[in-house]
């Protein structure tokens, strides 16, 4: 009997350790599989923190590439409008000089602007060599007018005589004109007119203005002169809708509005809106 007792008391401790065992077992299987989940979640948190870094990168750089695409894009019209005043300055020039190197400089200041995408500051150069190249190129047709009609025969006055031929060549070169040609002539319409400027690049005068006063004589060469700068941005000028709205298209206006920023107002005077967009043909600059 006692032996009975001792071995079912063997095999209840045999089945209790055995029990104990199991679950223990199943615990470290259960606390395996946690562990197991937790670094498959925290494996997915660290994918999706460094999807999310990607992307957050990603749109910070395509944000401030499209920034500065729309700075380049802001300050390419003012290259345009010097490409159209280099345009027309070109027209001018032909059979008068040779333009080649010019042509080629800007040229290579288009390939710069074509194919910059982020530096606004490319294109603000570019826009600076042109509109430099442009008054190079009006400064060389005003030369090249200049020794034509120097070297032309016969004197530049006939009534008015060498002393009102010289008055009037000192108000031109007063108000800016020092290389333009300057001749007496009636044929200002029909003589109607007491100057007038022509789109090779010089001025005429009718021979009783020598008599005039020293401010009006500056203004109207001051208005012709502004004639000559007309003509050299003709296309792009008369093309532009600022022109029609502000001058009526009236290049006798525009070239009133253009002598009084140089400073010799006539009759008619102008706004200062006006007086702005009238000093940029000036530059060869059209608005």
């Amino acid at each position: 009997m006692i032996r009975r007792i001792v071995s079912v008391g063997v095999v209840a401790a045999l089945l209790l350790a055995g029990g104990a065992l199991s679950r223990a077992a199943a615990l470290d299987a259960e606390r395996a599989a946690v562990i197991a989940e937790l670094e498959s979640v925290s494996q997915s948190t660290r994918t999706a923190l460094m999807r999310t870094d990607h992307l957050e990168g990603s749109i910070a750089i395509a944000e401030k590439q499209t920034d500065e695409r729309a700075s380049v894009l802001e300050v390419r019209p003012a290259f345009l409008t010097e490409i159209a005043a280099f345009d027309a300055a070109v027209v001018g020039a032909e059979g008068k000089i040779d333009v080649a190197a010019h042509r080629a400089a800007v040229l290579s200041a288009q390939q710069a602007v074509l194919g910059e995408r982020r530096d606004p500051a490319t294109v603000a150069a570019a826009t600076a060599t042109v509109e430099a190249l442009t008054v190079r190129l009006g400064e060389e047709i005003a030369t090249w007018q200049a020794s034509q009609y120097a070297s032309a025969s016969g004197p530049a006055w006939s009534s008015s005589g060498p002393d009102g031929y010289a008055r009037v060549r000192a108000a031109l070169d007063r108000v800016g004109g020092q290389n333009v040609g300057l001749y007496e002539s009636a044929s200002c319409a029909g003589g109607t007119a007491p100057a007038c400027a022509n789109s090779n690049g010089y001025i005429k005068y009718r021979a009783d203005i020598a008599g005039w006063s020293v401010d009006r004589l500056e203004w109207a060469m001051a208005h012709e002169l502004a004639h000559i700068y007309q003509f050299r941005v003709w296309g792009a000028m008369t093309s532009s809708g600022a022109y029609g709205s502000m001058f009526g298209s009236d290049p006798e206006f525009l070239a009133n509005c253009m002598a009084v920023v140089r400073g010799f107002p006539g009759a008619v005077g102008c706004d200062a809106e006006q007086q702005r967009w009238a000093s940029g043909i000036w530059v060869g600059a059209v608005g």
